[in-house]
């Protein structure tokens, strides 16, 4: 039989337990639509890295995205060595944020599993807009800098990075804590707008 300081030490225990748990519940997330609206495109970064975890989280939404005929044609070169990094920010005269950035992602099409040659653009722009909503979610700066259809920028990045000639780089995702500097624009245009039609 428990004694009753062992026993009242069972149930102070088990108390704290479900009140962390029901803190834990508490904790609000925001919603899908409130973290679009604010996501931005971040260039300016924390000295801090960002955790393998944290990537993984990054990664595991973009294989989320809708790909045709369920083929999955993307794969992503993560890199997080400060030299690669360096040397990656050359990619694009756009990119020179990627120097001071905790990692990056690199996403690619594999062309040996793309349902045609068109589609795995828009299979792996999906991913890569995914990757940017869950950064934005989870607290990190991102910004898409586009590589694919310039051959000086993908090839660069193909041969930094020993990515196969079949594989071809079409974005390249900068990431890191932001600094808070920049802020979320006003996008919202109702002229862009057509209902039944172009005139209407």
């Amino acid at each position: 039989m428990l004694s009753k300081h062992l026993l009242l030490f069972v149930i102070v225990s088990a108390l704290m337990i479900t009140i962390d748990f029901a803190h834990a519940q508490e904790r609000e997330v925001d919603d899908v639509l409130t973290v679009i609206h604010r996501r931005k495109s971040v260039r300016k970064y924390l000295d801090k890295p960002v955790a393998k975890d944290d990537l993984l989280t990054l990664m595991k939404a973009g294989m989320a995205a809708p790909t045709a005929a369920n083929k999955q044609p993307w794969a992503f070169v993560v890199v997080t060595d400060k030299a690669l990094l360096d040397s990656l920010s050359h990619s694009s005269p756009s990119g020179k944020m990627v120097k001071n950035a905790g990692a990056a992602i690199v996403v690619c099409g594999d062309t040996r599993k793309a349902l045609n040659s068109n589609v795995w653009t828009q299979d792996c722009s999906a991913a890569t807009q995914n990757i940017l909503i869950a950064a934005e979610g989870i607290g990190l700066g991102a910004v898409w800098i586009g590589i694919y259809p310039e051959y000086f920028k993908y090839n660069h990045i193909r041969r930094l990075l020993d990515i196969p000639m079949e594989v071809v780089p079409l974005s390249l995702i900068s990431i890191g804590w932001p600094t808070g500097v920049e802020k979320p624009k006003e996008k919202f245009d109702p002229a862009n707008i057509h209902w039944n039609g172009w005139d209407q």
